[in-house]
């Protein structure tokens, strides 16, 4: 199989599984969603990879509906980082068309934080911190926006919280979620929010929105009502990422399907 077709088949199977996670959110579908997924797949090692792309997000409904974590589950998920081991999280540039090393490397923190969470009464699961280590540093940390009128540092930094929305679940808290709350990040995630969608950029715009949902659970004041904006945002079908990013965050924020 050639890198490109590989690269295919392994984004239609992390949409597959975002499926899977949506209807389990839902309240639909089997048990061991993790398994089941990797065990039907015609491609094992592009589905071990889906596990790896929809990362923690495949936890909420672990962490927001009442599906049950079974151990099959923590077996392939731990197969996964075995199959494609973590990111590292460098200054080096990454190849042409690859995920900067540091987004990678939070985002497999996250996936490898919620594992230990749901099997820490189970013998032999590896350590969060020995399988994906919490990572330095990043641009989000880094660079963060001022607030000031000339600012326009809140466009590109919103756009990479936006790529760390997997973080932005109950469970999870560090720097990332502390560069999140504090400052003018709040304003800046508005702003980078209400861009996307003017721009019409939904999924961008869902993943920025997932942070401002989490920020008002948690009482951080906000320069906008994020409830009208994920309604919104629910109008439009862009495939199972959008529709899980926006299921998401309607739980978090109490409200009923759409």
């Amino acid at each position: 199989m050639s890198p490109d077709q590989s690269q295919t088949a392994y984004a239609a199977s992390a949409a597959d599984l975002a499926l899977r996670a949506l209807d389990a959110l839902r309240g639909v579908g089997g048990t061991a969603m993790f398994a089941e997924h990797v065990e039907r797949a015609e491609d094992p090692k592009a589905a071990l990879a889906a596990v790896r792309v929809v990362g923690a997000d495949g936890f909420a409904p672990f962490l927001l509906g009442d599906a049950v974590f079974h151990p099959q589950d923590a077996a392939a998920v731990t197969q996964s980082f075995a199959v494609f081991p973590p990111a590292v999280s460098t200054p080096a540039p990454p190849p042409d068309g690859a995920a900067e090393p540091w987004l990678v490397a939070w985002r497999d923190w996250a996936t490898a934080t919620l594992l230990a969470r749901f099997t820490k009464e189970a013998d032999g699961q590896p350590d969060s911190e020995l399988l994906a280590p919490r990572p330095a540093g990043s641009p989000v940390l880094d660079g963060r926006p001022s607030g000031g009128l000339a600012d326009t540092d809140w466009q590109r930094w919103s756009v990479r919280m936006g790529q760390l929305s997997p973080l932005a679940l109950p469970g999870l808290d560090g720097p990332v979620h502390f560069s999140a709350r504090t400052g003018a990040a709040p304003l800046a995630l508005a702003r980078g929010a209400t861009r996307a969608v003017l721009r019409r950029d939904f999924p961008t715009a869902a993943r920025i929105a997932r942070w401002l949902v989490l920020l008002h659970t948690e009482g951080v004041p906000l320069p906008l009502d994020p409830a009208p904006l994920v309604d919104h945002l629910g109008l439009y079908g862009a495939g199972p990422r959008l529709a899980l990013d926006v299921a998401i965050a309607r739980r978090l924020l109490g409200l009923e399907e759409a």
